[in-house]
C-alpha cells in the first residue's frame, strides 16, 4: 500500500531527524515535509515505532504532528499538482 507522511515539527533537529528516518525507510520526499512510498503492513508498523520514539525526544510545547494517511495507487494517480516539479537530491523528478 502506498502512504503518505506530512509532519509539521518546530524543533530543526528532530524534524531533520524524522526526515532522515523516512529515507532510511525508503520513503521519497515529495515537499519539504512530505514523504510517500510503499509499506507493507510490517514495514508500516516499524516506520510507525521508529517516528514514536523520535516524539518521545520533543519537548513540552514544542509542536509535533505527524500524518500517515494511506492512498490507493489510482487516487495517487489522480493527484492534482499545481506550480513547479520537485526534484530529489539526485535529481529525479518526482511531483
Amino acid at each position: 500500500m502506498l502512504y503518505v507522511v506530512f509532519y509539521d515539527i518546530t524543533d530543526n533537529e528532530l524534524r531533520n531527524k524524522v526526515a532522515d528516518f523516512l529515507k532510511k525507510k525508503g520513503m521519497r520526499r515529495v515537499q519539504l515535509s512530505v514523504f510517500v512510498g510503499e509499506l507493507n503492513s510490517s514495514r508500516l508498523k516499524d516506520v510507525e515505532a521508529g517516528l514514536r520514539l523520535i516524539y518521545r525526544k520533543s519537548k513540552p510545547g514544542d509542536r509535533f504532528m505527524i500524518l500517515i494517511l494511506p492512498v490507493t495507487d489510482t487516487l495517487f494517480k489522480q493527484r492534482i499538482v499545481i506550480g513547479g516539479e520537485y526534484r530529489e537530491e539526485e535529481g529525479n523528478v518526482i511531483w
